[in-house]
């Protein structure tokens, strides 16, 4: 019988994308409200992997990553899915087709050995969580650097954001290092 051990906090990390970067300043305290101060925010880069957002948010879509400095307990990432869902709603504009997003924001966590999404999605390669929010692993800490899976989305397989996520993990490390001297 194996012997339960409570894991290691995890590393909160937010996807954004819009085409209004405007908003940003706006949306961000809302997520610092509930998951704490930002401690790495990457700079504004293109989103060109695909055009399945255009119809909703327009053209010229930006994406930005964000982690947070609290570190959290892996098993709440439903929990914060579900919370950034409602900060999306927040941002909602009323258009005839109904409700668009100018904000979408990709829950997620890291830790050492894995970058973790959550979804409202399911599919194959995803695992049910609770309250219809379901869980990929999306890359895995493999050779000294984040590695993509045959199912990883398009642009968290660019080599851009491979950088940010290895970033985002030394300051993780760190975290941890110096909680265990503490």
């Amino acid at each position: 019988m194996g012997i339960v051990t409570r894991p290691q906090p995890v590393k909160a990390v937010i996807g954004v994308l819009t085409a209004e970067p405007c908003l940003l300043s706006t949306v961000y305290p809302d997520l610092t409200q509930r998951l704490g101060p930002i401690d790495f925010t990457s700079e504004l880069l293109p989103f060109a992997s695909t055009i399945y957002y255009e119809a909703e948010m327009g053209l010229d879509i930006h994406r930005q990553f964000i982690s947070f400095e609290r570190l959290i307990d892996a098993g709440t990432l439903a929990e914060m899915k579900l919370f950034t869902n409602k900060v999306e709603q927040n941002f909602t504009i009323k258009k005839p087709e109904g409700d668009a997003r100018r904000v979408n924001l990709d829950a997620g966590y890291l830790c050492l050995a894995k970058l973790v999404l959550a979804s409202t999605k399911d599919h194959a390669h995803r695992l049910y969580l609770c309250d219809g929010i379901y869980a990929e692993i999306t890359l895995r800490f493999y050779r000294k650097t984040f590695q993509p899976w045959e199912w990883s989305y398009p642009d968290y397989r660019l080599p851009t954001y491979i950088a940010i996520f290895n970033k985002i993990r030394e300051i993780y490390r760190g975290q941890l290092e110096n909680a265990e001297i503490s």
